[in-house]
């Protein structure tokens, strides 16, 4: 299989159609529940997204990409989150440009997280027959719109173990399953709910976000079904590369790396709260 080349182009497309799944969440959520404050501002080359505090999606993407960041680029983030009173968080990556990592130590940011992006290209031959089908007793089936409670709640669940599930994050992750362009799958083990995952496709990029699996079905092969299914997909939607985020070292990096991923490049999540 063909080995990526990392360069600035690649790494523009792959943040950027990320960043634009937070954006339409966002959006989402304003339109249904315009009291959230939901909101996007284009900043840098990126976006600086508010999806509620806390929320996994209020961060921002994709700056320092196109060109050097100004002082006056990096007032308007802060100013962005900190007329929300929520901590700036910013993904960064590596490529970008040195004046963004120069302005975060100007002002004293901490890094408070690293994220591998793995990616793999898709050969355009690629197909569903040629991705071996589920273990036995495992369905993968695509989500209609009267199932995205059900698959919210499973993927909501997976994430938070066995404590109940915020609302908030439960909003936020059905507004992000309903965007254009998302595609939900739900996994079932002998007919029960065991996990699920999200395909987004946008510019030739298929995401593979929001997967989980309920803690009773671990170990028992329902991510590489869904990995396999979403990859068969993206194929078929004529998506040239598939990328994802993962922990270093985790346990859902190693899974990935064996269906061919590789890490392209490590994110670091700049942070900087208000006293």
């Amino acid at each position: 299989m063909t080995t990526l080349i990392l360069d600035l182009e690649l790494a523009r497309r792959i943040e950027l159609a990320e960043a634009r799944s937070a954006v339409e969440a966002a959006g989402m959520l304003r339109q249904v529940r315009p009291e959230s404050g939901a909101a996007v501002e284009s900043i840098a080359g990126g976006f600086a997204v508010y999806c509620g505090a806390n929320s996994p999606i209020t961060q921002a993407v994709g700056l320092g990409l196109n060109g050097a960041v100004s002082e006056e680029e990096f007032a308007k983030l802060e100013a962005f989150y900190k007329s929300r009173k929520e901590p700036v968080r910013v993904e960064t990556c590596p490529l970008a440009e040195a004046s963004l990592i120069e302005q975060f130590g100007k002002r004293s940011y901490r890094v408070t997280e690293f994220s591998n992006v793995m990616a793999r290209p898709i050969p355009q031959n690629d197909s569903v027959t040629n991705w071996p089908p589920p273990a036995p007793g495992i369905t993968i089936e695509r989500a209609g719109r009267e199932q995205i409670d059900l698959w919210t709640l499973t993927v909501a669940q997976g994430f938070s173990e066995n404590a109940p599930v915020p609302q908030e994050l439960f909003e936020v992750m059905k507004r992000f399953a309903q965007t254009p362009g998302a595609e939900c799958y739900l996994a079932r083990m002998e007919g029960k709910v065991a996990g699920g995952g999200t395909l987004a496709v946008r510019d030739g990029v298929a995401g593979l976000f929001g997967a989980s699996t309920l803690p009773e079905f671990r170990k028992r092969a329902v991510q590489t079904a869904l990995l396999y299914a979403r990859l068969a997909r993206a194929a078929e939607a004529g998506c040239e590369i598939a990328a994802c985020i993962a922990l270093p070292g985790s346990v859902s990096q190693r899974n990935i790396t064996r269906q061919g991923f590789q890490t392209l490049y490590t994110r670091v999540k700049f942070e900087r709260a208000w006293e």
